[in-house]
């Protein structure tokens, strides 16, 4: 089969590898029909992520048709459409009991990581019984695609995590995929302003199309404070991972608020403590645990929540390299989120 193979900072390659086969019973090997590129992935790219070793298949996001499953698996069977879930869960261990799936002893994120992930035409899913979700007939695969990692990651890390109130004011830092995302499930629990801050024109745009009320292009410490009359903020939401922008997070955050940071760091950041020990900031990291994918499948489903709009880009699998090109090259390319078919 083909797969989009890393081996190290900047170099990855389209190649022939063999199809994975069933290793644990249950396993399901599923045919993948769409995936995606995520944010993470170029992270990864940058050498962000050493657990990713050379020749790994990249990708934890897609949609896919499911060809063969082992002996413990109950819940699929060969022909059935599933979404798969970028943190893959036992369901047993102590961690899944505490529906901390992230952090599964035999799972967790592992897809495009340290097992292969599903930029492929093929992908193993270990624990498939509570990795997999059944796609519904007659949904549009493609919104789908995008339940996989980003729909959740956005409310788990950042509205859940800021525990975004009613009449709160929030701001999201980076108005890429993940910001994007955090901002259409924010409205669930109607702020009274969604403050979007990044530098480029057209993502701004995007998201004011999207429900933000304000947007920030430059300056955006001093903007924020400015309307927000020096408070701050309810709820600051870093969803870019680098320093600069829990920089500005830091500097947002009101009394009593929350930080909620999503972003992957690869480095580290300033904490400044010095000036917020005494302000009674709650200070939040997490990795998705993709316990509220069953809620917004079916939220998708009843039409309330329209992750499609976050797809502008189309490329057959076989123009993965050109997919990487644009989705890195973001701005220039307009780019959000991309969607691969085989």
């Amino acid at each position: 089969m083909k797969a989009l193979l890393y081996h190290g900072p900047g170099a990855r390659a389209l190649e022939e590898k063999p199809k994975p086969v069933l290793i644990d019973p249950t396993d399901a090997i599923v045919k993948i029909t769409h995936t995606t590129i995520c944010g993470t992935d170029l992270h990864i790219m940058k050498g962000d992520v050493p657990t990713v070793t050379d020749g790994r298949t990249l990708g934890h996001e897609g949609v896919g048709i499911v060809e063969e499953t082992g002996a413990g698996v109950s819940n699929f069977h060969a022909g059935d459409t599933v979404l798969i879930s970028c943190i893959t869960s036992c369901g047993k261990c102590g961690s899944c009991r505490k529906g901390m799936y992230s952090h599964c002893e035999h799972g967790g994120w592992i897809l495009g990581n340290t097992i292969d992930g599903t930029q492929a035409e093929y992908v193993r899913i270990p624990h498939a019984d509570s990795s997999l979700h059944r796609v519904p007939d007659g949904g549009d695969t493609e919104a789908f695609v995008m339940l996989s990692d980003i729909l959740p990651t956005g409310f788990e890390c950042g509205v859940l995590n800021g525990r975004v109130q009613p009449g709160d004011t929030i701001a999201i830092v980076g108005a890429g995929p993940i910001g994007l995302a955090t901002l259409l499930t924010a409205q669930f629990y109607s702020p009274a302003e969604i403050i979007m801050v990044d530098p480029d024109a057209n993502r701004l745009a995007v998201a004011k199309s999207f429900g933000a009320t304000k947007l920030v292009q430059n300056n955006p410490v001093e903007e924020i404070m400015k309307l927000t009359h020096d408070r701050g903020v309810d709820a600051a939401i870093e969803a870019v991972g680098i320093g600069a922008t829990f920089d500005i997070c830091q500097s947002i955050v009101a009394p009593g608020g929350h930080l909620a940071n999503i972003g992957v760091h690869g480095k580290s950041v300033t904490l400044h403590l010095e000036k917020l020990w005494s302000s009674n900031v709650t200070i939040t990291t997490r990795l998705v645990d993709t316990v509220s994918t069953p809620m917004l499948l079916r939220t998708v489903l009843s039409g309330k929540l329209q992750p499609k709009l976050l797809i502008t880009h189309h490329f057959a699998f076989a123009d993965i390299m050109k997919a990487y090109d644009t989705f890195g090259n973001a701005a220039n390319e307009k780019a959000l989120k991309v969607i691969l078919t085989n």
